[in-house]
């Protein structure tokens, strides 16, 4: 039996209400601590040659370059092997071999980085932790900064664990007369 087409190309009945709105509306006891962003931001992109360490590298450029606030957008490359913190763990661990950066995510200041990157093997195996140094670059790393020029990101010692958490300090923006 054959499809009726001018059935099967009628619209749907659908909610009034759009899409974006449910999103926003489910969204909104979590919004209310975020703060916007805005368009006072600009991307930099740069890329490591073998050898390189990927978290020293990019903590220099963010030092180099006088950045207060920044986050990784995205990465992508090679290691000969990482190193990396587990969860609850004290010490690093190192995880050798030809590895795939599947990605790097987080925080960089002049007051301390917070990053963590997964990354897979030959057979596919994920690994995923805390960035430490000794993550060298195999063939390349291709990153992505975004400089949030609005911010400037602190650290200070939470009293819950003892450990230095991201404070987000809003500059305050200068008005020309």
């Amino acid at each position: 039996m054959q499809p009726d087409f001018q059935t099967a190309n009628k619209p749907i009945a659908r909610s009034r209400t759009p899409w974006f709105l449910l999103i926003f509306i489910l969204m909104m006891p979590f919004s209310f601590q975020a703060q916007p962003f805005t368009s006072g931001s600009e991307m930099f992109a740069f890329r490591l040659t073998p050898g390189q360490d990927l978290k020293t590298e990019i903590e220099k450029k963010v030092v180099e370059n006088g950045w207060k606030a920044v986050a990784v957008v995205t990465c992508v490359g090679s290691l000969n092997k990482a190193h990396l913190r587990f969860a609850n763990q004290s010490q690093g661990t190192e995880i050798p071999g030809k590895l795939e950066i599947v990605s790097l995510t987080g925080t960089i200041s002049p007051a301390g980085t917070h990053l963590h990157m997964s990354v897979s093997d030959s057979t596919g195996k994920t690994t995923g932790g805390h960035l430490l140094p000794g993550n060298f670059v195999y063939t390349t790393a291709e990153i992505v900064l975004v400089i949030l020029k609005e911010y400037e990101f602190d650290r200070e010692t939470d009293p819950t664990y003892g450990y230095k958490e991201l404070k987000v300090i809003r500059k305050e923006k200068t008005v020309k007369k």
